[in-house]
């Protein structure tokens, strides 16, 4: 599981549902929760939360600028890959974070990754969870 820390930056709530933004270091992750600052105590702009979110959520692209609506968007390079007979688990580095990937070894070798390599790591945004920092 990656788990990074953060602080929200903005909420956009209606309906019961929250579009929440939160900072880690210079990167701003979009999530959805089914609460609003209303319902839940830790929904507030300033709050720290921990964002946390499955190493097979993590996709991986070597195009470094997609035209897609995934909306969390990560700049890293390879530090390490660890292959698998069936999967390989890539360690990923985004100003001084890891954020961990599982893929397929069948796609890690389409894409030929190397460690070093500049990639970019996607996350759905309803793939993102936030939880109270403690």
């Amino acid at each position: 599981m990656n788990i990074l820390n953060g602080i929200i930056s903005q909420i956009q709530s209606h309906e019961g549902i929250s579009l929440v933004r939160v900072q880690s270091n210079n990167v701003t992750f979009s999530t959805i929760v089914l609460d609003t600052p209303e319902t839940s105590d830790y929904l507030k702009i300033e709050n720290p939360v921990k964002i946390i979110f499955k190493e097979t959520e993590v996709v991986i692209s070597k195009d470094l600028n997609p035209n897609i609506s995934t909306q969390n968007k990560l700049l890293c390079h390879i530090e390490s890959i660890h292959k698998g007979v069936i999967l390989c688990q890539i360690n990923l580095i985004n100003e001084q974070q890891v954020i961990k990937s599982i893929i397929t070894r069948n796609a890690c070798e389409q894409l030929d990754l190397k460690e070093n390599d500049t990639v970019l790591a996607l996350i759905k945004t309803n793939e993102v969870s936030l939880s109270a920092h403690d």
